[in-house]
């Protein structure tokens, strides 16, 4: 029974395309008591698995948060799966404003301690005991009133493309770090004034509006379904949208516009700019605000010193972050002194600029993914005197002249332009399903490696 992942993000973008089918990216959230998360979280993976069905989610205890895509013509089925269970069933689904096949590239199911990070000791209230619901047309009401206070419980890189007016967004790292900070700055209006409180998708609201009823707040209002839900609701309805420009998401497209406002500026020149990315530098991976010109002229890197380790070769690459923490726990929230135009904490309503009607979608979505390459086969043996080797073709055709890329673990990426192949023993220009392919390989190949065609 298959519970994890066993292609790479590479490959299942190559099975998406060529599959060419519309995929819907959505998220869900639940609070519930789960026994035994661990096969809950197993059970999931198996039915998700066998629909197609990538993303990232969080089980604990206390319930499920989920960040997903799902094929269109898989989303009913996909449903059944979740009626299973009672405390799912009829769940909401925030479905995205801007759909992207490439989303999410993995399945990837854990199981933590809590579904977000609050910091939280729920057993000293009342976590059921939580503020008023308000869809759009409520929210937008609400907000005229001048006894309402506006608070974003988001991070600061993600107010600051997007936020709604006269909010207060405090400047945190994490949802934790936030809560403390407003308690104590809304100290002398808990009974006068209207608490009123927005998310991504909602589910931090949940816990938020609880703990501050429980601290003593009268009027305490969320978001139903966060900005995802709104800007759904917004298109329904035809409201005006009090929100101004892009809502953060935690996916592969790292944005969504909920309107042509650009409030935020590139990192690193100051042009007005919203698009986030992540640096480059596998050591670094640090996400700030990058315009198009700078990213062509930095190599998607934050800066000059990034730029100069991403073109070392490989193994001193990964000699200069031995022993460091990289990847997720050195992702620094987009704070670095390098970062010349970053702006947190109060942050105003001006707008810089207006996105372009038809404004394209990032050129590559999947960073990591320089090469776009399909699969062909696997190696099966390596020659070692006459520095051949040799692979079975298991997908598409392959041809004298292709450019090929072998890849593996301790290979690494090795791109050859295809001269003079033995197909089945006998030499000849292309090369089937199924055949056996040999051809002279300048270095040392092993079983794990894997045979691509390079398409780009």
């Amino acid at each position: 029974m298959q519970l994890y992942n066993t292609l790479s993000a590479e490959e299942r973008a190559i099975m998406i395309d060529d599959a060419g089918k519309q995929r819907l990216t959505l998220s869900f959230y639940a609070y519930a008591k789960i026994q035994d998360p661990k096969k809950f979280r197993d059970d999931l993976f198996v039915v998700w698995n066998a629909l197609d069905a990538l993303g990232r989610i969080y089980v604990a205890k206390e319930g499920i948060n989920a960040q997903m895509s799902i094929p269109e013509e898989n989303l009913e089925a996909f449903r059944e799966t979740l009626e299973v269970y009672d405390f799912m069933k009829g769940i909401r689904l925030n479905e995205a404003v801007e759909h992207d096949d490439h989303s999410f590239l993995k399945l990837t199911i854990k199981v933590r301690d809590k579904i977000v990070a609050d910091g939280l000791n729920d057993e000293t209230f009342d976590v059921t005991d939580i503020g008023v619901h308000l869809k759009a047309r409520e929210f937008n009401q609400i907000l005229d009133d001048p006894n309402t206070i506006v608070v974003d419980f988001r991070n600061h890189y993600e107010s600051e493309v997007g936020h709604f007016k006269n909010a207060i967004t405090p400047d945190v790292e994490t949802f934790r770090e936030s809560l403390p900070i407003i308690n104590e700055q809304l100290q002398n209006h808990k009974e006068d004034k209207n608490l009123v409180m927005y998310c991504t998708g909602g589910i931090r609201c949940e816990k938020a509006s609880a703990y501050f009823k429980h601290q003593g707040f009268k009027n305490v209002y969320q978001l139903e379904g966060g900005i995802i839900n709104y800007a759904k609701q917004l298109k329904e309805e035809g409201l005006e949208s009090k929100f101004i420009g892009k809502n953060f998401v935690f996916d592969n497209r790292l944005g969504e516009r909920i309107t042509e406002d650009i409030i935020s500026q590139c990192h690193q020149c100051g042009k007005a700019c919203d698009n986030h990315t992540n640096c480059e530098n596998d050591g670094c991976h640090l996400l700030f605000i990058q315009c198009d010109e700078c990213k062509a002229a930095m190599e998607n890197c934050c800066s000059t010193e990034c730029l100069d380790i991403i073109h070392l070769p490989l193994v001193d690459q990964v000699r200069l972050r031995t022993g460091k923490q990289v990847g997720n726990k050195v992702f620094r929230k987009g704070k670095s002194e390098n970062l010349k135009f970053k702006h947190s904490g109060e942050l105003a309503d001006t707008v810089l600029a207006a996105a372009e009607k038809s404004e394209a979608k990032p050129a590559d979505i999947r960073q990591k993914i320089k090469v776009k390459k399909a699969l062909l086969g696997k190696a099966e043996h390596y020659y070692v005197k006459a520095k051949v080797g040799q692979f079975t073709v298991e997908n598409q055709t392959l041809q004298i002249g292709d450019k090929i890329l072998i890849s593996g673990p301790t290979t690494g990426e090795q791109e050859l332009i295809l001269g003079k192949m033995i197909v089945n023993g006998a030499e000849t220009t292309i090369a089937n399903i199924g055949d056996k392919v040999t051809f002279e390989v300048p270095f040392r190949i092993r079983l794990s490696d894997k045979l691509y065609k390079i398409v780009n």
